[in-house]
Parts: C-alpha cells; sequence; structure tokens
C-alpha cells in the first residue's frame, strides 16, 4: 500500500519532502508532480529501484528512456559532457520549464546507463519535484505514468493515481491536479538541434 502524502506546492512542506526522501534513500517508488504530467521516479544511485521501475514498464533497465530530474543547471556537469555555449543558452532560456532535453552523457552515468550516449535532462518548473530533488542531493530518474484509455492518456487526478498505482509504488505525492499535456523533448546531442515530440513547452526557445 502505498503512503498518499498531501504537499503544497506553494509552500513544500520540508518535513513531508524529507519523508518521501528517506523512502527515496531506502530504495522507493514515488509518483510525484512536475510542471507537466505525474511521474514515476527513484534515486538515481539505487539501481534495485531502476529495476522496479524497468520491471512496472515491462522494459529492461538498459534500453530506458528516462529522464533525469535536476533542481537546476548545476547538476548538469554530473551526467553530462560539456556542451557550447549556444546549447547553454538555449537551457538557460527554457528551464525551469516544461522541456526534457536530451544531452550527450558522460562517465559518471550510473552503471545501467553506461552503454547510453545520451541522457534526458529535466529542471521542472515545479517547487515539489525541485525541493525532492534538492534534499536528496542527486537527480531522481523519472518516468511519466501513463494511461491506456487512449482518450487520456495522463491521469491528472492524485487521487485516482493513488488507486491505480497503490500496490506498485511506496509513495503517492498528492500535489494538486497534474497537467495531461507532456513535456517537449528537444535533441541538443547533435550540431542542430531536433525536436523529438512536441509538447508543453513552446518551440520559441530554439
Amino acid at each position: 500500500m502505498a503512503e498518499f502524502i498531501k504537499i503544497y506546492e506553494e509552500n513544500p512542506n520540508p518535513k513531508e519532502i524529507l519523508r518521501v526522501v528517506e523512502v527515496l534513500r531506502k530504495g522507493g517508488l514515488i509518483i510525484y508532480p512536475t510542471d507537466t504530467v505525474y511521474g514515476m521516479g527513484c534515486d538515481i544511485t539505487n539501481t534495485r529501484a531502476l529495476e522496479k521501475i524497468a520491471r512496472i514498464k515491462g522494459i529492461k533497465v538498459e534500453k530506458a528512456n528516462w529522464s533525469f530530474i535536476c533542481a537546476d543547471l548545476s547538476n548538469l556537469s554530473d551526467y553530462v559532457r560539456q556542451i557550447d555555449t549556444a546549447t547553454f543558452k538555449i537551457l538557460k532560456r527554457a528551464l525551469p520549464g516544461p522541456y526534457t532535453f536530451v544531452l550527450p552523457g558522460n562517465n559518471n552515468l550510473p552503471k545501467v546507463f553506461k552503454k547510453k550516449k545520451t541522457v534526458g535532462i529535466r529542471v521542472p518548473d515545479n517547487a515539489i519535484a525541485q525541493a525532492l530533488v534538492r534534499e536528496l542531493g542527486n537527480p531522481i530518474v523519472s518516468t511519466s505514468i501513463r494511461d491506456e484509455d487512449e482518450l487520456l492518456e495522463y491521469t491528472t487526478d492524485p487521487s485516482l493515481i493513488l488507486e491505480k498505482w497503490d500496490n506498485l509504488v511506496d509513495v503517492v505525492i498528492d500535489g494538486g491536479y497534474g497537467d495531461n499535456v507532456a513535456s517537449t523533448v528537444i535533441d541538443l546531442s547533435q550540431y542542430e538541434p531536433e525536436v523529438i515530440r512536441e509538447g508543453k513547452g513552446s518551440l520559441d526557445i530554439l
């Protein structure tokens, strides 16, 4: 049974944030709000937790294209190779915001991602997500929670999310209604930016 924890985005309660982070540190899975859809995440350094998410998604962990949720751009050099000024300017313009940027990965990637040439970086404009990452001290690996319902791809109501994921994760954060439009995904690992998926983020930043 997942814990259902109410956290207000305007002023996330540090006690509740710490409660969730303790679960992450023990290898637990959480569902939490972002500035787009709700995401499922775990501590990037916990291989067993990463494997749990892969099992739920029905994929091999090495094949997973998940995002790394960062609190700001200061985490970037931990997992991303040096990027040029033009790329950095795009990131500065867009983040925090509803974007996932595909960037060239470096040798510090967790063992299970070692073979990946690129990583997806997210800095959501959401105080709860940012507070979790800051308290944890490293990125959260994240994947969006999708629905089988073709008309409504993403559930936005936290109590319905709890109902569906109750037995699969350890914590569901109620951070209010989520959005049902995913992030815009832009590949910045090549010479020219390439839009992989148009979502909530405007393309004016390019």
